[in-house]
């Protein structure tokens, strides 16, 4: 037997032997997909190693650590004024904290509208079951060629629940702080969901922490639904220590008018997968997808995207930018699909890379699949090492070398940054990637909290 076969093997054994706890507790719009998402995740050859849409991933390092599992609900005591505090100046957001993937008990959200919920996965699927069913893994279904989604739909017993209603509009960001806190080396599986209905607006922040030094696998995944006319600004800073891996996998489905913009920032961690699935489902719908990723020893950031424009007169851009220094390696996959009736769509995509260091490696892979005529596309993208005539430029003119790079090097990634809208997050997440880029985050950093271990 050899590894991938062992590592999917464990999860066939835990899975059937972990049936009664998957299932406790979850409402039957959670329960009831479990079997055929882990059904085809067998049958697809389980962990995706060297699938076409992991083809840079390498998967197996990853899983095959022995991470304990926990499939029953243990109550974290986690005193929130102890572990939490934002130091981003002038930043008021309602936090919402999941510890391990689950909910945490101890959450309040005293600003929200009384209409909006905000509650556990599992208290939503046994509370709201009709809104439940209506939109749970109903996203998933498009990226059922996925693995790693088949497996979070499989075992996810818990995450975070938000309905904002027609006509809301939330005047302060959600922000959801997910810790990962244990005695052993742990697997987890998160997922999320959120929906805004009609003419909804709010604005989510995603941030990612480690409060202990065991070794993390996380697979989260969120799903959103953005109904006729709705809006998303969607922020997510990924800030983790080495022994700290993710799989983190967005789905977005938006109808006509809809707006959806995301802005992922990778400061720090181990392997981490971001999947980012967006289908354009009404005319009108726009999304815009931007990333930076600061890396360096031997961290690996694996980006994956598809855009899906469905219906015609829709418009995506997509950028990704990456400095790269030691060995670390970064991969970009993105493919944006024009379907044969998505006539007068607009879409971009770039990846752009700079390489600080000859041991560096970038693999970019970006696709147009184009099947109607009448649209304006294009992609492409670069690798590059520091431009030795801009540096001459700096130089004479009495700047260090050091600092000439490090200008460079941080006006390269500023125009990723400067897409945040929020001020106080914006400035803070320049104050961040400075000091990554000048050395001096050489571990998990107190970015939006200060976490005291």
């Amino acid at each position: 037997m050899n590894d991938l076969e062992k590592i999917n093997a464990d999860f066939a054994r835990l899975f059937q032997d972990g049936q009664e706890q998957l299932k406790a507790g979850c409402g039957m719009g959670m329960n009831a997909v479990r079997d055929s998402a882990f059904g085809q995740f067998m049958e697809m050859g389980g962990i995706p190693e060297k699938k076409e849409e992991y083809i840079y991933a390498k998967l197996l390092p990853v899983f095959g650590r022995d991470y304990h599992v926990m499939l029953k609900y243990l109550r974290q005591d986690v005193d929130l004024n102890e572990v939490f505090r934002c130091s981003v100046t002038d930043l008021v957001t309602d936090p919402i904290l999941t510890v391990n993937g689950w909910w945490f008990d101890g959450n309040l959200a005293p600003g929200l509208p009384e209409e909006v919920v905000v509650c556990s996965l599992r208290e939503a699927s046994l509370k709201y079951p009709d809104l439940f069913l209506k939109y749970y893994n109903r996203n998933a279904l498009g990226a059922r060629k996925d693995g790693l989604v088949l497996l979070n739909t499989a075992f996810a017993q818990d995450g975070v629940f938000i309905y904002v209603p027609d006509d809301v509009v939330l005047e302060r960001p959600l922000q959801i702080i997910n810790l990962l806190r244990a005695r052993a080396d742990l697997m987890g599986f998160q997922r999320n969901l959120m929906i805004l209905g009609k003419n909804a607006k709010a604005t989510l922040l995603v941030c990612d922490h480690t409060l202990s030094n065991q070794c993390f696998l996380m697979n989260n995944l969120l799903e959103i639904f953005l109904e006729d006319n709705a809006s998303l600004d969607y922020y997510q800073v990924q800030n983790q220590y080495l022994g700290a891996s993710q799989i983190n996998s967005v789905l977005v489905s938006g109808q006509r008018d809809t707006v959806f913009d995301s802005t992922l920032v990778t400061l720090y961690g181990g392997f981490i997968r971001n999947n980012l699935y967006v289908t354009l489902n009404g005319e009108g719908a726009e999304t815009g997808l931007y990333g930076i990723y600061i890396l360096d020893k031997n961290q690996v950031v694996d980006n994956f995207s598809f855009i899906d424009h469905a219906v015609p007169h829709c418009r995506s851009n997509e950028h990704f930018k990456g400095v790269l220094d030691d060995a670390a390696t970064a991969n970009f996959s993105g493919c944006i699909r024009v379907r044969p009736d998505a006539q007068k769509t607009e879409a971009y995509q770039a990846n752009n890379n700079l390489l600080i260091s000859d041991a560096a490696r970038v693999n970019s892979k970006p696709q147009l699949v184009i099947d109607a005529d009448d649209v304006k596309c294009s992609h492409g993208a670069t690798v590059g090492q520091i431009d030795e005539e801009a540096m001459f430029y700096l130089r004479s003119r009495g700047i260090g070398v050091d600092e000439a790079r490090m200008m460079m090097m941080f006006g390269f990634a500023h125009d990723i940054i400067q897409r945040v809208k929020l001020e106080p997050l914006r400035e803070q997440i320049d104050m961040l990637v400075e000091k990554r880029l000048r050395g001096e985050l050489s571990k998990c950093y107190n970015c939006m909290m200060q976490c005291r271990k």
